[in-house]
């Protein structure tokens, strides 16, 4: 349940928005003029309470594990940024209802939720992160959206133990490959010139 919207710009300003949603703080950069932010974090608060409904425990390893949630346009759904403890959820695929389940989206939090958990335990074991070890890691954030898919109602699971079981079958470099992202970014600007305006 979103608790509290705590700033809302004027609209010369960016429009950045920060809310209270189930007792994490949550930054939402709305740079598309066609998705509301009121249906963005009515959507957030919904994964999240999948996620605090069937994996308690995650949840609040999501809460003490990260210091915010971001809610912006990226180039991918989801992310986890170390230096700012920060999971972003894209704003589009929240916005994408009718494309990308509930259960989807709360998939998305709890894997780079995961990442937040194995950063925070390496930074209490002085424990450097690799790049050989990034594979290894990923693999770890889709055994726990297995896990997670599995643990909800068949109906709503399916599609998030269908994804992350295909992986099994993926070498280490497919399952965390180097991004190019120039070419990211332009895929990314390609899908909202279709999807609307920007």
């Amino acid at each position: 349940m979103v608790h509290a919207i705590l700033r809302v710009p004027r609209r010369r300003e960016m429009p950045v928005q920060v809310a209270i949603v189930r007792g994490i703080t949550v930054v939402v950069e709305n740079t598309r003029p066609d998705i509301e932010t009121a249906t963005v974090l009515g959507r957030l608060d919904r994964a999240l309470a999948l996620i605090a409904r069937y994996q308690p425990w995650r949840f609040l390893h999501i809460r003490d594990d990260i210091a915010r949630i971001v809610v912006k346009s990226f180039p991918c759904r989801g992310a986890y940024f170390p230096d700012e403890r920060a999971i972003l959820t894209e704003l589009s695929f929240l916005a994408r209802e009718a494309e990308f389940t509930d259960a989807v989206v709360a998939s998305s939090i709890l894997h780079e939720g995961v990442h937040a958990r194995v950063d925070r335990m390496g930074q209490r074991l002085r424990f450097r992160r690799s790049a050989a070890n990034r594979a290894r890691e990923e693999r770890l954030c889709r055994r726990a959206e297995f896990a997670f898919g599995a643990s909800l109602p068949t109906a709503i699971g399916a599609p998030v133990v269908a994804r992350a079981g295909a992986l099994h079958e993926l070498s280490d470099s497919e399952v965390a490959p180097d991004i190019d992202w120039p070419a990211a970014w332009a895929a990314k600007a390609q899908a909202d010139r279709l999807l609307g305006p920007e």
